[in-house]
């Protein structure tokens, strides 16, 4: 539910310009009552009461309303709401880290990027406790973190501007270090893939691309498919499985949902988790999807190219329904005289390695290519 807005904000420190505090005023509920500080789960007794006397201080229940004063002490209960949460959220493996202490945290980092505005101070810490907030807590206030951080970057010195955004912005990054410790990294090759599920039953995708008009789909063993299209090369196939790692547990062991993924509004279980195995030339057309993705890399290499969805119509979409996310462009041989518009089209590219993770935020067009044998895991989450 959006956070509702009125009333006047609060005058802001004599150092913190009007404009500024009235804008981030705008993002918060219009009286203390409707900012409710709820949480999803149990925490310690005392950490209600310092969540409340944060949101009277923010409100004015205490001292003249966005004063110094009230300000510093802001400062103050924001820097223990995040030293008490964050023993909380090492205290052991993240996906056993209850949503409500993510929540604690992200609270504690909301009011000290506020206690920094209201006290004039430079943006660069306010927007670093923005991204602490997104990256470890659980969104609170209709993901006010996220809606202040854009403000407060509007605001920062050209200089700094580039160097603020982070995953916050949704931009495309490559994560390094991620999966440096799962077993699949160690573990899985084509061999291994013939001991664990060789005689499994899985669904695979015969061509090069979903949008060729030979494209089709087979029920195959996952060694018959390893003979026929990985080790003898007779066409080109691929093993694009979203039920894979509940099929076959063996795998899902290998692997270890990225703690990113956390940031979101949904479960665990509400995480999709993608497998991508194909020889070398299988490709994914220019496309979107309507969920961030993670993908990371196994073994093999893979060219990514990706467009943001500002370019959405120089990228000619498909007309009908069900391909609608997907462009008509052939991004390595584009028509320019049946698509003139394509050339307008800006691009990121990358070839991701193996131990990489690529962050692809939602509706950003992406076409992939493998340049070898490749195993990738993808990583669905709202």
């Amino acid at each position: 539910m959006a956070a509702a807005v009125g009333g006047e904000a609060p005058a802001a420190g004599p150092a913190a310009g009007g404009a500024l505090w009235a804008e981030v005023w705008a993002l918060l509920p219009g009286s203390e009552e409707e900012l409710t500080l709820a949480l999803s789960g149990e925490v310690d007794g005392c950490v209600r009461p310092l969540l409340r006397r944060a949101r009277g201080l923010l409100y004015g229940a205490e001292g003249r309303p966005g004063g110094e004063a009230a300000a510093a002490a802001l400062r103050r209960l924001g820097d223990v709401l995040r030293d008490y949460s964050w023993e909380k959220l090492n205290a052991g493996p993240w996906r056993e880290v209850s949503k409500a202490w993510r929540q604690v945290y992200a609270y504690g980092c909301l009011f000290g990027a506020l206690a920094e505005v209201a006290a004039g101070r430079p943006l660069a810490p306010a927007v670093r406790l923005c991204d602490m907030g997104l990256l470890m807590g659980a969104s609170v206030l209709d993901n006010v973190l996220a809606r202040l951080v854009r403000v407060l970057q509007q605001h920062l010195p050209r200089e700094q501007r580039r160097g603020a955004a982070g995953l916050a912005a949704e931009k495309p990054v490559v994560l390094e270090g991620i999966m440096d410790h799962w077993p699949c990294m160690r573990k899985w090759s084509v061999d291994y893939f013939c001991q664990v599920a060789g005689c499994r039953t899985v669904p695979v995708e015969l061509g090069t691309r979903y949008t060729d008009e030979d494209w089709s789909q087979k029920l195959m063993t996952v060694g018959d498919f390893i003979s026929q299209y990985i080790v003898n090369e007779k066409s080109v196939g691929y093993l694009a499985q979203h039920q894979l790692f509940d099929q076959i547990p063996e795998l899902k062991e290998d692997i270890s949902i990225p703690d990113y993924c956390c940031l979101g509004e949904g479960e665990e279980e509400h995480i999709t988790i993608n497998a991508w195995f194909g020889p070398e030339g299988t490709i994914s057309p220019l496309h979107q999807d309507p969920q961030q993705n993670f993908l990371a890399q196994v073994f093999g290499r893979k060219y990514i190219r990706l467009y943001s969805p500002q370019d959405s119509e120089n990228l000619y979409p498909h007309e009908s329904q069900i391909l609608h996310n997907t462009s008509q462009v052939d991004v390595e041989d584009p028509d320019l005289v049946k698509f003139p518009n394509f050339r307008k089209a800006e691009f990121q590219s990358c070839v991701l390695m193996p131990g990489q993770v690529l962050f692809i935020p939602v509706k950003y067009w992406h076409y992939v290519r493998s340049l070898d044998v490749s195993f990738s895991v993808s990583f669905w989450w709202s």
